[in-house]
């Protein structure tokens, strides 16, 4: 059984993937969620168990690594296909957007 927090309760060192990656952390180490942040509407009834689809889950902050940065070939490799994506067939002209 997983426990449940509401958002005013949760214990240090638990966070969503949304505050992760504000912290410039990636999952890691995680195998999956170690406990789930109820919605408002469940935090009414601490009775229930949280199912609806606004519950987040909460990962440990410990066990969490720094984002990969990626390297200079990738970054390379990445607007190469963008470009690919971009370029109109006809006049060769690169727009902003994906054709």
């Amino acid at each position: 059984m997983v426990s449940e927090y509401d958002r005013s309760t949760v214990p240090e060192g638990l966070v969503t993937r949304r505050q992760l990656r504000e912290m410039g952390l990636s999952p890691g180490g995680n195998e999956g969620p170690v406990a789930i942040l109820r919605c408002r509407l469940c935090a009414t009834r601490p009775q229930w168990s949280c199912r609806h689809p606004t519950r987040g889950y909460l990962l440990r902050v410990d066990l969490a690594v720094p984002k990969r940065v990626p390297t200079l070939a990738q970054e390379w490799a990445l607007d190469q296909a963008m470009a690919a994506r971009q370029t109109c067939g006809q006049c060769g002209r690169r727009f902003y957007i994906c054709l």
